[in-house]
């Protein structure tokens, strides 16, 4: 083990899953939104495995509709807003920050409005907030690679899903290296 774990990795003790607005009306208009809710599902059930909390957010579910039903089925309810940011929500961020939990991973969409404002106001509350990629996604790409480019320049990490699984492992001897692995392999 090195002498000093680097800040700038993901830990599972320090981190929160947040899914942002995977809603029923809302993924149609999304090119890849089927890779987004995949890895998504797959980030929750890695979640699960490695007692990492995680929760999401639905924005205005009387138009948008709900989260769609595989991640329904693997979250507790969502949070409902009507802000942009999802950093209004504060049942699960609060609770994990009583928890020493300061590391937000998310997944979501649109990447240029609901995971940008997001991933911008956590950070604001010095929070270390993690984006991955292939969880994320726009109607536009134009759209989802400025927004790739704003966070990481205002000090977001964007990651992948297989690099954050096995940060969160940490080490091949982990318990559930095992299971982590069938699942980056799935």
């Amino acid at each position: 083990m090195p002498a000093v774990r680097s800040p700038h990795l993901l830990d599972a003790a320090r981190s929160g899953l947040l899914v942002i607005d995977i809603q029923e009306k809302l993924v149609p208009a999304i090119p890849s939104a089927d890779n987004v809710i995949r890895t998504t599902e797959r980030l929750v059930q890695a979640a699960e495995i490695l007692d990492i909390p995680a929760a999401a957010t639905v924005q205005y579910p009387k138009g948008l509709g709900g989260l769609v039903q595989s991640l329904a089925d693997q979250l507790p309810a969502p949070e409902e807003k009507l802000d942009f940011s999802a950093a209004v929500c504060r049942d699960a961020l609060d609770r994990w920050c009583s928890q020493g939990r300061d590391q937000i991973v998310i997944a979501g969409i649109e990447t240029h409005i609901c995971v940008l404002q997001t991933a911008l106001d956590l950070l604001a509350e010095g929070l270390r907030v993690f984006v991955v990629a292939e969880a994320v996604a726009a109607r536009g790409g134009r759209d989802h690679d400025a927004a790739i480019d704003w966070m990481a320049g205002a000090g977001v990490t964007i990651t992948t899903f297989e690099s954050a699984v096995f940060q969160w492992c940490r080490t091949a001897s982990h318990p559930q290296f095992k299971s982590i692995s069938r699942l980056v392999k799935s």
